[in-house]
């Protein structure tokens, strides 16, 4: 298909291409929707009415007929030029004239219509090719109720249209390819649920020599469609089929799924009753033991083995490693706890499972006075760590393993190690990733989570310049966590920052404020909570959230921000001293980036220690060397009065 010298791509984010390159479009997202409403449902013989767009586009406003023209004289400066007038007005009436241009959505209704069965492979695949994601991508208009359940619809139709395409193309392979793999992902990734691609992508892992990988993909569907409280039993009848097929497969046994083991997407680990060593009548080691497996669970980032399960085994007399075996767990967490006189210590101890091997161990101490306080202290230390430890552990296993075996959870872990560099290549290798996860577990909430923050990242450290359309999709991202899981706490915290980044504090807050309700051991909840309190909040609140942050996760990759944000709380208190010591802690961190450098040079010009600031600002202009106050105020949301003395603190150390 050759391409025109002009295009409009409506699948996936709205662009237009003129001679192959884009065309600058209007920042207004209702004349986006406007663009592509005109696009699908005018034509020069059949035009659309201004009252129906004004009703459609503007519910209340003062002056819809003005903010129609004001609109369409956008879509002008877009679609016009001399040659050719595309922007229609016919008396009462308006439509688009784009005979002349390639629209995706336009090709693809045509093929649609006139036959998929008609067409050649070649015409398949670009067709295919044509869809770049859903019908106006990362798109939220405020508008009608009926312009919102139109795009709705549209969304959906297209999805189906770009299912019919790949079943199409899946059923012309008769090779099995690289190709054919490609094709079927994408169908799986729209239609997870429908046994149709999931008979495809057996039938080519049997007819490409790989039986093992069709089991296993088998096995995984079938707990997927149990799940979902989808009929398993025509996909097992045609796996049976396929294998009676297919000349010396492997013999497969279907296994019931309420007796086959369940796959945990999610790394798992068994908590297993600590011991108390002096004192077990006192039933604390139990206690601890409790909390842990609660505030564990509540993290939503784990697979947590039941209480019951855990001590029935201890009663066997069951070794901690020998029960995370039966238990057929990734990891172990036990514990014994002594008293020596007036002292109560705890040694805790988290163990690989398959290997025996000690990830982590770590002895509390408390005076036996402050029990309670000290359950508390060792029940935040623990199950921070622990998510912590193993979080690095699955990190280290996921980046050892060849890209194409990664499977959701491995692809999550591995977007992880390259999202806290905190640079332009490594945050595009994150999204890949994240996204690849997505396509493998589409109800992944914590990929969605991390999805958001590569979009968050794009709009704070300025990786790309489309700052509105990374801001939309930092929301639609932290949405779509919500869906999959809304008592997961990364799913508010990753919503709490995309709203930040719209400027809508109130509401990130009470986001933030609810991801630390469901888990009071989520860090990067009390921390982000810090983040917007220090800039523009209660300094005072930030000051005792990132306290709290620190002491839950003392070796967080984002430490630097945990620090920097105490830095800005104490700038706005007046504490200028104690602001610089602090920035300077968190420019020290290894993966420190730009905006944490400047805030330890802003700090230090606050004071007297000009020389040290300036050194801090030849490192950021050794990174970026443009980067100016500008920057550094356009990423934060300041207070007019802590924006004036950054200002000034600029001019000092020529950070201007």
């Amino acid at each position: 298909m050759s391409e025109p010298n002009f295009q409009v791509r409506i699948i996936g984010p709205l662009a237009v291409l003129r001679g192959g390159a884009p065309a600058p479009l209007p920042r207004s997202r209702k004349v986006r929707a406007l663009l592509a409403y005109l696009a699908l449902e005018s034509s020069p013989s059949s035009p659309l009415s201004r009252s129906r767009l004004c009703d459609l586009f503007w519910d209340v406003p003062n002056d819809p007929r003005g903010e129609l023209r004001w609109s369409l004289s956008k879509l002008r400066a877009v679609l016009d030029d001399e040659q050719r007038t595309r922007v229609l007005a016919l008396g009462p009436a308006t439509a688009l004239d784009l005979s002349d241009c390639l629209v995706d959505a336009l090709e693809v209704e045509r093929a649609t219509r006139a036959g998929l069965g008609e067409a050649t492979r070649e015409r398949l695949a670009e067709l295919h090719a044509l869809f770049r994601g859903d019908l106006l991508e990362g798109l939220i208009v405020d508008a009608s109720p009926e312009l919102s359940v139109w795009l709705a619809a549209q969304r959906q139709r297209f999805r189906a249209m770009h299912v019919a395409v790949l079943s199409e193309l899946s059923a012309r392979s008769t090779v099995v390819s690289d190709e054919t793999f490609r094709v079927l992902d994408a169908w799986l990734q729209l239609a997870p649920l429908d046994r149709r691609p999931h008979e495809a992508m057996l039938d080519a892992l049997v007819r490409s020599g790989r039986p093992g990988d069709a089991e296993a993909h088998l096995s995984t569907t079938i707990h997927a469609l149990e799940q979902h409280g989808v009929d398993w039993g025509p996909l097992r009848d045609a796996w049976q089929r396929i294998r009676v097929a297919t000349v010396e497969s492997p013999r497969v046994e279907i296994v019931s799924p309420t007796a086959a083991p369940v796959t945990a997407r999610r790394a798992s680990v068994a908590v297993m009753p600590f011991v108390d060593a002096t004192s077990p009548e006192t039933r604390v080691a139990d206690g601890l033991t409790d909390d842990i497996i609660t505030r564990l669970a509540k993290l939503r980032a784990l697979f947590v083995i039941a209480r019951g399960s855990s001590y029935a085994l201890a009663e066997r007399g069951i070794p901690a490693h020998e029960a995370g075996r039966l238990l057929a767990v990734d990891y172990v967490v036990s514990g014994v706890l002594r008293r020596h006189g007036a002292e109560l210590r705890v040694v805790v101890e988290l163990a690989e499972t398959k290997q025996a091997r000690i990830v982590w161990t770590d002895e509390l101490r408390a005076a036996s006075a402050e029990t309670l306080a000290f359950q508390n202290t060792i029940v935040d230390r623990v199950v921070a760590t622990i998510a912590e430890e193993i979080e690095a552990e699955e990190c280290k296993r996921a980046i050892l393993k060849p890209p194409s075996s990664l499977d959701a959870w491995e692809a999550y872990h591995r977007g992880l190690w390259h999202m806290y560099k905190f640079t332009a290549t490594d945050n595009v290798r994150a999204e890949e990733l994240f996204r690849a996860a997505l396509r493998l577990d589409p109800t992944f909430a914590r990929a969605h989570a991390a999805l958001s923050f590569t979009h968050f990242q794009n709009v704070f450290l300025e990786l790309k310049d489309d700052r509105d359309r990374q801001i939309e999709l930092a929301l639609q991202t932290a949405s779509e966590s919500l869906g999959a899981d809304d008592r997961d706490p990364a799913a508010h915290w990753a919503m709490g920052r995309a709203l930040w980044l719209r400027g809508a504090q109130s509401e990130s807050l009470a986001e933030l404020e609810r991801s630390i309700e469901l888990s009071p051991n989520f860090a990067l909840g009390h921390y982000t909570l810090g983040f917007v309190h220090s800039q523009s909040g209660d300094p005072r609140v930030a000051i005792a959230a990132t306290n709290h942050s620190r002491a839950l996760s003392p070796f967080d990759p984002l430490q630097f921000g945990m620090l920097a944000s105490r830095a800005l709380a104490h700038v706005r208190l007046g504490e200028t001293e104690e602001a610089a010591d602090w920035a300077v802690r968190a420019a020290a961190r290894p993966n420190a980036h730009a905006h944490i450098l400047a805030i330890a040079a802003s700090t230090l010009g606050l004071t007297q220690r000009r020389e040290e600031a300036r050194v801090l600002v030849a490192r950021i202009r050794s990174r970026a060397p443009r980067y100016t106050v500008e920057d550094f105020l356009r990423a934060f949301r300041f207070t007019p009065e802590a924006e004036k003395l950054f200002r000034g603190s600029a001019r000092k150390i020529g950070l201007e």
